[in-house]
């Protein structure tokens, strides 16, 4: 994912710092009405929310930063009743518009990973562009990195710098720390940063720092964020009603599988078969896909926004069909090891 999501960027309050990926897009495939109930599950600054209630939609804005809940306060105000914001987790969505009143949704949107507006706080702890503390949780409570980092088991470490960073030297790294940690814990993102950077090592011609994939994993390990994503994608089947959008934009390869089989298997009919194996059938698919493949910012966006450059929407739009269990192993939820710390 690169360092982190494109950006939830928006205008909420007022404030233009960024501008939402995707917009455009995300608004035809959504194709939000008036009258219709939309959730934005990553709400963020209010880019896609504020583009949803123009289109005279009311909107279910949820997210787990409270600073984001807070800081949306005045577009609330300005909507005047159509845009209700509430802190939580996306894979609570269904649950959290029944909340509301609604048991059936129009549409759910999902900009998947960390907003711009957490990536560019040094006192998140996201980014090792600023030196801050460690931290790097959305929700600002639970583990924080700096806990995993200094804690975990070698072995653990580099499973998930492995398989959350797709980093290669998620050994050596994971090694570095648990030995380096003993003489003073890391604290801090520019230590971090700098430790991985002497390990893995750095040539004029990588296109990104050394760090940044130790980073990311670290990020989605911390928050969870794989694991969330499976539940929201179950719980956007659970609550959209038929015809309703599901709409997703993530920003790397991780997120974008899961997403893809999703949306693949439950738009399935049936399998194929062979002479060897009979056709099996399938259950009555539960979405038809909006789009063929993956929609990606054109030039124009990605000069504008280069976090953009990473960005893929996929869309689905719900039958009539019940909702199924989900199986997040099928889906490509990776299994990863549980927070502990290690023995001494």
């Amino acid at each position: 994912m690169t360092t982190g999501d494109g950006s939830k960027g928006g205008i909420a309050g007022g404030s233009d710092r960024h501008v939402p990926v995707l917009l455009a897009e995300v608004i035809e495939h959504l194709a939000p009405v008036a009258g219709g109930v939309v959730i934005d599950g990553t709400f963020g600054l209010g880019g896609y929310s504020r583009a949803i209630l123009d289109a005279g939609a009311s909107v279910i804005g949820i997210d787990r930063d409270p600073n984001a809940i807070a800081d949306g306060q005045a577009l609330v105000a300005e909507y005047q009743g159509r845009l209700h914001l509430v802190h939580g987790r996306f894979g609570d969505l269904d649950a959290i518009a029944a909340g509301q009143g609604h048991e059936k949704v129009d549409g759910v949107v999902l900009d998947i990973g960390v907003s711009s507006m957490q990536l560019d706080e040094a006192e998140r702890g996201f980014s090792f562009r600023f030196d801050g503390p460690l931290d790097m949780r959305m929700s600002q409570e639970g583990p924080s990195a700096a806990d995993v980092v200094n804690t975990m088991e070698a072995r653990d470490l580099a499973r998930i710098i492995s398989v959350l960073g797709e980093e290669r030297r998620a050994a050596a790294v994971a090694r570095a720390i648990t030995q380096d940690r003993v003489a003073k814990p890391y604290l801090r993102t520019s230590e971090l940063a700098g430790l991985v950077e002497r390990v893995v090592g750095k040539k004029p011609t990588d296109p990104i720092h050394p760090a940044t994939r130790t980073f990311q994993a670290l990020r989605i390990y911390v928050n969870q964020e794989l694991d969330e994503l499976g539940r929201a994608l179950a719980a956007a089947e659970r609550v959209l009603k038929p015809g309703g959008r599901l709409v997703i934009v993530s920003f790397h390869s991780l997120e974008d599988r899961i997403v893809k089989r999703f949306l693949a298997e439950r738009s399935e009919v049936r399998a194929g078969g062979s002479r060897h194996m009979p056709e099996r059938v399938l259950a009555a698919p539960t979405f038809t896909l909006a789009i063929k493949g993956a929609v990606v910012a054109g030039d124009t966006e990605t000069a504008r926004n280069p976090r953009a450059r990473s960005a893929k929407l996929r869309a689905g739009i719900r039958t009539e069909a019940p909702a199924r269990p989900f199986d997040a192993e099928a889906a490509g939820v990776p299994a990863l090891p549980e927070f502990k710390v290690a023995r001494s």
